[in-house]
């Protein structure tokens, strides 16, 4: 007589797998998620920091194009500046580059990130972005910015010298 696996022994192996498989093809979509949340709030302090050395040349942040910087090139000469396109412009004003091509949110074009202005002086800024993973302990509610697609941003860096909800 041969031994051989019975059909409920090779059920029960079977049903493991898929259990075991559902759980990896998870915990490898969270992991997926936070990496690109890791890599959208990295972008916006890199771009902060581009944004304060600007100011540090100027005395003033650049201006916002329909949620993009008004800089990809600065013309110092006249304070004017063509919007730049997230991905592909270089933020400079002929002799600095603040950045060499600005960052795109990782799911672009479905996302995408949003500069602003506070006020017209050009003293205040906020960035805004979309976090995926709604238990970040960095998401803000509230938010009414648009991050595309219909979606609402729910992740900001602004200067130093406001808020948020400014």
């Amino acid at each position: 007589m041969k031994k051989a696996f019975t059909l409920v022994e090779l059920l029960i192996v079977m049903a493991i797998i898929g259990v075991l498989a559902a759980l990896a093809v998870g915990s490898f979509r969270t992991a997926q998620m936070r990496g690109r949340d890791a890599q959208r709030k990295s972008d916006l302090k890199q771009i902060a920091n581009s944004l304060e050395l600007f100011y540090g040349d100027y005395g003033k942040y650049p201006d916002s194009l329909g949620g993009e910087i008004a800089a990809c090139p600065y013309n110092p000469a006249l304070s004017t500046g063509t919007s730049c396109t997230w991905g592909s412009s270089e933020f400079t004003d002929g002799k600095t580059v603040y950045f060499k091509i600005l960052s795109i949110d990782p799911t672009s074009p479905t996302t995408e990130y949003v500069y602003e202005l506070v006020n017209s002086s050009n003293q205040k800024y906020r960035l805004f972005a979309r976090l995926e993973n709604p238990k970040d302990q960095n998401i803000i509610s509230g938010l009414v910015v648009s991050c595309g697609s219909g979606k609402t941003c729910n992740f900001a860096v602004t200067s130093a010298n406001t808020s948020v909800d400014e």
